[in-house]
């Protein structure tokens, strides 16, 4: 019997943040090698890895796939860790529709 994939404890409180600023989001946790998300607003599309950032440095290392899908990814790629990193990549996206809209 296959296991579903574990999400991080803050996974369900960034999703939601996301959702409530108006961005689409797509979980995608269920693919190896890949990223917990994929979020999108106003025609930008961004991968996003989500650790936990209440657990010691050694715990939120990327592993081996997910680092290779880092490397891997021509688009735009994030690391989330908290709310206010949330907010981050909300406003850093918000600048690239900004961009493609005038």
């Amino acid at each position: 019997m296959k296991r579903s994939a574990r999400i991080d404890a803050n996974q369900p409180e960034i999703v939601k943040c996301f959702r409530v600023n108006g961005f689409s989001v797509l979980h995608v946790h269920q693919l190896k090698n890949c990223v917990d998300i994929m979020v999108s607003k106003g025609l930008v599309t961004a991968a996003v890895e989500i650790k936990d950032g209440s657990k010691c440095p050694s715990a939120r290392k990327l592993t081996e796939g997910e680092l290779k899908f880092k490397n891997e990814w021509q688009g735009l790629w994030y690391l989330c860790e908290s709310i206010e990193d949330a907010d981050k990549i909300m406003q850093d996206m918000e600048e690239y529709i900004i961009i493609l809209n005038q």
